[in-house]
């Protein structure tokens, strides 16, 4: 089996979506202390836990992202997409009733929104083939 990189410009950005879902999950986690830096967290006193909720979180990230890489199947890219919408939704109210308006926040909003509106996009048909 080898291994299958879109032809379609659509697909092609989906797959560039799950590519970085991979990469990001990678990076939090086997550095989860860069990536709290990173997103201005930090573990509370002596218990470590925050380490293991950061661990969790990327491997979920890398592996959602690899299987869509490695399946390539539009249900897949909508999975994904659909994902990143309610994570996108999750932020939003995080905005309004947790007062985290910071630049950070908004930041991975714009990141959140484009992640699922693209592998969306495809899933539904709006790239031309």
């Amino acid at each position: 089996m080898e291994f299958y990189f879109p032809e379609t410009f659509g697909e092609q950005l989906a797959f560039c979506c799950a590519a970085f879902t991979a990469a990001a999950g990678f990076v939090i986690m086997f550095a989860p202390g860069y990536a709290m830096k990173l997103f201005g967290l930090a573990p509370r006193g002596e218990r470590r836990d925050g380490y293991a909720e950061q661990r969790s979180v990327g491997g979920f990230y890398l592996g959602f992202g690899l299987a869509a890489i490695m399946l390539a199947q539009d249900f897949i890219y909508m999975a994904l997409g659909a994902a990143f919408a309610m994570a996108f939704f999750a932020r939003v109210i995080s905005l309004l009733s947790d007062k985290g308006s910071a630049i950070i926040n908004y930041l991975l909003l714009v990141v959140q929104a484009v992640l699922a509106a693209v592998p969306l996009a495809y899933s539904f048909g709006f790239f031309a083939t």
